[in-house]
């Protein structure tokens, strides 16, 4: 513990303190200006749709349009889907769930639209209320409904929030396989609805793809079975369906949604210490700054894994293989 006191000096703290500052208070500007960038867009969507004439939302009769929230939502959509669904993401590649905002062309591009696929993300509270006000006719569909959501624990509790009020559900339920078995049968049941024509097609394909999630969930359990129990240790909280599916236990950097205190930090470190940690995971969306400086205080390493990948069966393998590589596995 005194090795770590003295990495962290006091100019250290001081730093760090003022860091957590600027930090909290660039949240709610982002937060305000995320606020006012809807408010304006929908605004001037609404008085489009006034003076617009109603139009049929599918310009082309062949496709059914759809939107989703995330990248991996969209390989979903499209392994049920197939030929017969046109798909738009609203966070594109690289950008963050966090801090994302709707671009004017995709509000208007929803007017188009015969699903919006919603996943629980923080993010879609307010823009779903919006777009249930101008699109009307819109389908608005949770494909977490059917999932037993997990809560974002407080500060203090193994698993930590982020940019999540604690005691909120963790909306992370993607990465977990089986959960996706839930999530693709709500979005054949959409289509189904949509589309009923096609629908020995929709059920056919959604056959098929769980029951590659069982295949996937299988050699993932087998791959981290030596690992039961062990801590993985992340910046953002993104791993708690994958944790608990597998018996691992996430422990995070961020605290809701801010950098840890020196204290914090300092506690981060003995405990990777003692947990023999040599890997700190991170996602390409965040800054890995602060999992720098742990790392190299605990003489580790940080490892990039996105979670948000389009190629979402190969990526959940690769997840596993990195977690496994960082937990001593070859």
């Amino acid at each position: 513990m005194t090795a770590t006191k003295g990495i962290l000096s006091a100019n250290t703290r001081m730093k760090m303190a003022r860091n957590n500052f600027r930090g909290s208070k660039l949240k709610r500007l982002q937060e305000i200006n995320r606020a006012r960038h809807i408010f304006s867009i929908t605004s001037a969507m609404l008085l489009l749709s006034i003076l617009s004439p109603a139009s049929g939302h599918a310009v082309d009769n062949q496709k059914l349009h759809t939107f989703v929230s995330i990248l991996p939502q969209a390989y979903f959509v499209e392994r049920i889907g197939g030929e017969y669904v046109d798909i738009e993401v609203m966070v594109a590649p690289g950008q963050s769930p966090e801090t994302y905002a709707p671009t004017p062309r995709q509000m208007s591009d929803l007017d188009h639209a015969e699903v919006y696929f919603a996943i629980g993300l923080p993010f879609e509270n307010q823009l779903l209320r919006k777009i249930r006000e101008i699109f009307r006719d819109l389908d608005i569909v949770g494909t977490q409904n059917g999932i037993a959501l997990r809560a974002m624990e407080s500060h203090g509790e193994v698993h930590e929030g982020h940019e999540h009020e604690a005691g909120a559900s963790d909306p992370h339920v993607w990465l977990d396989p089986i959960a996706v078995k839930t999530i693709s049968k709500n979005i054949c049941d959409e289509l189904t609805k949509l589309d009923p024509a096609h629908q020995p097609y929709y059920e056919k394909n959604l056959t098929i793809f769980q029951a590659e999630l069982d295949s996937i969930n299988a050699a993932i359990t087998g791959r981290l079975e030596p690992y039961k129990g062990r801590h993985i240790f992340v910046f953002h909280p993104v791993y708690g369906y994958f944790a608990d599916r597998y018996g691992l236990e996430q422990t995070a950097v961020e605290i809701e949604g801010k950098e840890p205190s020196a204290k914090q930090l300092a506690s981060f470190i003995d405990m990777a210490r003692a947990d023999s940690v040599t890997v700190i995971f991170v996602q390409p969306q965040f800054s890995t700054k602060t999992a720098e400086t742990i790392a190299s205080a605990i003489g580790g390493t940080v490892i990039k894994v996105d979670p948000l990948s389009r190629d979402y069966l190969n990526n959940l393998g690769n997840i596993a293989d990195r977690l496994a590589e960082g937990l001593g596995g070859k």
